[in-house]
């Protein structure tokens, strides 16, 4: 699932909104097509992760969420 030259974004702890504004700030300076592993344990990102990425472009590749802590892979789009 994850490669080293994957950003790993540990987000344990942290409630909504914050995640998805930090997941915002990586994902822009970051480069197209880039790969980031995110790590949460806030429910709301259940949602929220995949919402953010159909609107803002990128794309989640793949997605754990049975279990805690959560985990979310997502390609940089434009």
């Amino acid at each position: 699932m994850i490669k080293k030259n994957h950003i790993i974004l540990n987000l344990i702890g942290l409630r909504c909104p914050e995640p998805i504004m930090i997941i915002r700030k990586t994902l822009r300076n970051m480069k197209k097509n880039q790969i980031i592993l995110v790590i949460a344990d806030d429910l709301s990102t259940t949602r929220d992760i995949p919402n953010f990425c159909y609107f803002m472009q990128h794309q989640l590749l793949e997605h754990e969420i049975k279990i805690k802590p959560y985990r979310y892979l997502l390609k940089k789009g434009l």
